[in-house]
């Protein structure tokens, strides 16, 4: 049955809701104590938006014109993105960690207009650059320089000259947005990827109405609900997130400092959070070995909290009653342990959603049993990210969930996952052959990931296409779901890269989490050492090891691992080896750890 979508466009969406409810709660950013939240009314938003909009119209930006936005999450990069589609143009998206090289290539490619920076230093980045299409930038705090080339000027002259425009034109909006449909381009994503250049995924208003009206339909998003949004709105999946929130009306909290999350989670106190498997990790890590390092007494209750909830877990996912005997051990281990844990999330939490990358099954039964479970999803910036996604009271763990939508799936020959329907991107931007080999000839677009689809429509992802690794045995290895497991097994890990490619054995490079590690080392002899001198020490190689052999216990003979390195420093993006929304880009990896690799396979022969 098709998705009945009522709109034409974002704008014609936005301008809807702001009509609806113009004096609720719309977007909050933190006050400047970080002590509590500053409220804006969707029809604050609404003035904000259209002042924007207008300001970007006097600097010539029309239909479909490009403007771009180098910046981290915040309310401000909302009422910019939604300015830019007000004026009938395409936001195009730049993670303010990209370095300058790709941030021209990406302004320069799009064609972009007008650039948004978060501040003199982003600005900095196109210095000297070859950008004809670029006239102006906008920065969304600091000083503007008034002889920079291109001219500069703030979000707030831009909204002054908005306003101005307002005056003289009152229904300048309107025209503006009028004939804006779903098969104008809104929004320009540059997929970071794990190898070569980026490639601009462009992505139409259709597509992402669609978006906004199926994640409604989920029963995940309500407008009684408060968002705590803090992923990346250079990435797709917060881009989506910002059309659920349109379109049924949710209050969100607009904060993208990710050091600060946890820390503000006790005082936004979400009812909704959406997050990478990251953030999800780290909890878990720091609920472990805060439960582990004082031993004892308080130990074994949180074992055994953790087991109990996982008995009910099992019972629940098997469809199965759970006894009146567990029932009442679950409620005290609930009151003991897990109730400690929901508080430090903010104590009202009501829907955890995962994406972006694959979460370990482990940590999936980790919070179920803690009675916060996690509605893993899947998507594609190809594909508007959100394609797939689990609903409350039909968690099935281990997949992403059935299809939003209307949206089609079918699996191929070789167990890739295909879809079509509105959510897809119309084309890779000037890459006609790249965009033609991405799709079946009946119009599925190939995700590049291996996975099955159960009776009830169930997805499960296996691992990506490319990223299967064979040995020089011929055998076939899927890297994510190993370095999934050992995460889940070992609590101090911050990042595992499984390396095995034309090799004869299996090896494992590892980070570990500082906090997590420095908590271990406490009250030994590593205690006050540094993170280098903790994660080189023989002590913690013993701790590891002991978790790589429980690993080895779980894995098929060809899969375990023979030997492992612990890395002196965490994985960065800046140095390329993890992408903005936290998957690993193997090939940086190799490359920067390549002295480490070499070691771990010294005096052995890999296959050509």
């Amino acid at each position: 049955m098709a998705l009945e979508v009522p709109y034409r466009s974002i704008p014609d969406m936005f301008l809807r809701r702001v009509a609806a409810t113009p004096d609720h709660q719309a977007l909050a950013k933190p006050t400047a104590d970080d002590t509590g939240l500053d409220w804006l009314t969707w029809s604050q938003v609404g003035d904000r938006a259209k002042a924007i909009a207008a300001g970007l119209h006097t600097l010539g930006v029309g239909t479909e014109d490009r403007v771009s936005i180098i910046a981290g999450t915040s309310l401000e990069w909302v009422l910019a993105d939604l300015g830019i589609m007000l004026a009938g143009g395409a936001t195009t998206t730049v993670y303010p960690t990209t370095e300058p090289e790709d941030a021209c290539y990406i302004i320069g490619d799009s064609g972009s207009k007008v650039l948004i920076a978060e501040n003199p230093t982003q600005a900095l980045k196109i210095s000297g650059a070859d950008l004809p299409s670029l006239t102006h930038v906008v920065l969304l705090g600091g000083l503007a320089d008034a002889a920079a080339n291109p001219p500069q000027l703030t979000l707030a002259d831009l909204e002054e000259r908005g306003r101005t425009a307002l005056t003289a034109e009152p229904d300048l909006i309107d025209r503006l947005t009028k004939d804006i449909g779903p098969d104008h381009l809104a929004t320009l994503i540059y997929t970071s990827g794990t190898t070569g250049r980026p490639k601009g995924v462009e992505l139409l208003h259709g597509g992402w109405c669609w978006e906004g009206v199926a994640q409604a339909d989920l029963g995940l998003f309500e407008s009684s609900d408060l968002q705590y949004l803090w992923l990346p709105l250079s990435h797709s999946f917060g881009k989506t997130l910002l059309c659920g929130i349109i379109h049924v009306g949710v209050p969100t909290y607009v904060d993208g400092r990710v050091d600060k999350l946890v820390e503000m989670l006790s005082v936004v106190r979400p009812t909704l959070m959406c997050a990478a498997p990251r953030i999800f990790e780290k909890v878990y890590n720091r609920a472990v070995t805060n439960a582990t390092a004082e031993g004892g007494a308080k130990a074994k209750i949180f074992g055994w909290a953790v087991a109990t909830g996982k008995k009910k877990v099992a019972l629940d996912q098997a469809g199965k009653p759970v006894p009146a005997a567990l029932r009442l051990q679950y409620g005290l281990a609930e009151k003991l342990v897990f109730s400690k844990l929901q508080q430090r999330l903010g104590g009202r939490l009501r829907v955890l959603v995962s994406g972006s990358a694959p979460l370990s099954r482990q940590i999936a039964e980790f919070f179920a049993a803690a009675n916060l479970p996690i509605m893993e999803g899947y998507g594609l910036t190809e594909s508007s990210a959100a394609n797939f996604v689990n609903r409350l009271g039909k968690l099935k763990i281990g997949t992403v969930g059935q299809a939003l939508g209307d949206l089609e799936c079918r699996i191929d020959s070789d167990g890739e996952v295909l879809l079509r329907g509105a959510p897809v991107m119309r084309a890779y931007r000037n890459l006609p052959e790249a965009t033609a080999e991405s799709f079946t000839e009946d119009g599925f677009f190939r995700t590049g990931d291996i996975g099955h689809l159960d009776a009830d429509g169930y997805l499960s992802i296996t691992d990506r296409k490319k990223d299967l690794v064979k040995t020089s045995g011929g055998k076939y290895i899927a890297p994510s779901h190993i370095e999934g497991m050992f995460k889940a097994v070992c609590p101090y890990t911050s990042q595992a890269v499984v390396i095995g490619q034309a090799r004869n054995y299996v090896t494992m490079l590892i980070s570990l989490d500082p906090d997590a590690i420095t908590s271990w080392a406490a009250g030994g002899p590593l205690e006050g050492k540094s993170y280098a001198e903790i994660v080189a020490a023989p002590e913690t190689e013993k701790m590891v090891a002991g978790y790589i052999d429980e690993l080895n216990g779980k894995l098929n003979r060809w899969e375990t691992i023979k030997k492992f390195a612990i890395l002196p420093r965490d994985l960065t993006i800046e140095d390329g080896e993890i992408t903005p929304s936290m998957k690993i880009k193997r090939r940086g990896v190799e490359t920067n750890f390549a002295e480490q690799i070499d070691k771990m396979y010294a005096g052995t022969i890999a296959a050509m």
